[in-house]
């Protein structure tokens, strides 16, 4: 017998418009969407909310957060993997990429210590259907790392690969033009002297000279030949997109300069921006402003990076008054846009026949605050 979900009363956030209305859901799908009132006892009363679908995020890597808690602190795989699960979908999260790190600018950092278990636990958690948001794995390939390759191949096989990005954390380019910007955040977030930083820098220019370019064209070759939508990553220059257009990139990720972020949408790739970058006023490491690229209509995609609940509070202050974006237009950018751009047409959208994930928003004190989360029309949240 098929299971039907009715939402009623409810401000409807569609692809190009804002409907107050009904939904109605049967078993996984929506099936209905009008404007007429109902009477049926056992629908939802949203009571004058939005009802948007549900969020996905392409970037984030709240994951190793988790592990990691504080410096020193190891937590158990598995334990991390739930509570990161269920900081996203109340977030109102419903399909995440998994963002961790192949390669690092450490040999020793921990995300590649915890590699493999991450791994192994994201695919367990999948088979015993023990997540409530839908997880995939996206690649986040630190290019001028020698070992990149042989870290890659085992892991780009995995069904559950569905973004790879090409991350260059060489000093002096990229999301650190300012080599003493680099120093000084390396020096704080290390704990490391003057000397022991400039050590370092000398040895992470020689590798991204010895590596980068050749696993650039590893990674974007494995892509090409896979159909896997492939990422650019701290774009600052209009010579760094058309690397990222030579390469097959479809996505440019956090591009650092304004003018970087034209380029990218002039060649026909996807913008993406952070939405801490959004919620602080300004990048952490002073970069351009997301604000400023939405101003100018650049931004396609939205991503919370390293704060889970600031996606949706990102959607909402991309309809203020300094960036003027309709709220259908900036709900794209955290849900249809996304999925369209890593080929998820079942969701993204309340549409009919599309899957019926789904989060309820009251807004309290101009705030957005997720009171209800369904994926699936089953609720999670």
């Amino acid at each position: 017998m098929a299971r039907e979900l009715v939402f009623k009363n409810g401000k409807i956030v569609l692809e190009d418009r804002v409907v107050d209305g009904n939904v109605v859901v049967c078993d996984n799908l929506i099936t209905e969407i009008d404007d007429t009132p109902t009477e049926i006892k056992t629908s939802i009363d949203l009571e004058g909310d939005y009802l948007l679908p549900g969020l996905i995020e392409l970037h984030t890597d709240n994951l190793e957060k988790h592990i990691n808690p504080r410096p020193g602190v190891r937590w158990p795989t598995a334990a991390a993997l739930l509570a990161h699960d269920s900081q996203v979908i109340a977030a109102g999260i419903t399909s995440v990429f998994d963002a961790l790190a192949i390669g690092d600018i450490r040999d020793d950092s921990a995300r590649l210590q915890d590699l493999n278990e991450m791994v192994s636990a994201l695919n367990d958690a999948h088979r015993t259907n023990a997540l409530r948001a839908d997880h995939y794995l996206h690649m986040r390939c630190e290019v001028s790392c020698q070992k990149l390759t042989d870290m890659f191949t085992p892991l780009a096989k995995k069904t559950m690969v569905r973004l790879i990005s090409m991350m260059d954390h060489t000093p002096g380019q990229r999301q650190f033009l300012d080599p003493g910007q680099y120093k000084s955040y390396y020096a704080y977030k290390w704990g490391k002297s003057s000397s022991e930083i400039d050590a370092f820098i000398q040895r992470q220019l020689a590798e991204g000279n010895q590596y980068s370019v050749s696993n650039r064209v590893f990674v974007s070759d494995y892509c090409r030949n896979r159909n896997i939508p492939l990422a650019s990553h701290d774009d600052a220059t209009l010579e760094h997109i058309e690397q990222a257009v030579h390469l097959g990139a479809k996505i440019a990720e956090f591009p650092t300069t304004l003018d970087a972020a034209r380029a990218a949408r002039q060649f026909g790739l996807e913008v993406m921006v952070g939405t801490p970058n959004l919620v602080c006023g300004g990048s952490h490491s002073g970069n351009v402003s997301a604000a400023k690229v939405a101003v100018e209509g650049l931004v396609t995609a939205l991503s919370s990076d390293y704060v889970p609940l600031s996606l949706l509070h990102g959607v909402f202050l991309l309809t203020n008054a300094t960036v003027g974006l309709s709220l259908p237009r900036a709900v794209a950018c955290a849900s249809i846009g996304p999925a369209r751009t890593v080929g998820l047409e079942d969701r993204g959208s309340i549409a009919t026949e599309r899957i019926a994930d789904l989060v309820r928003v009251h807004i309290l004190n101009d705030l957005p605050m997720v009171t209800g989360v369904w994926r699936g029309g089953e609720r999670v949240a």
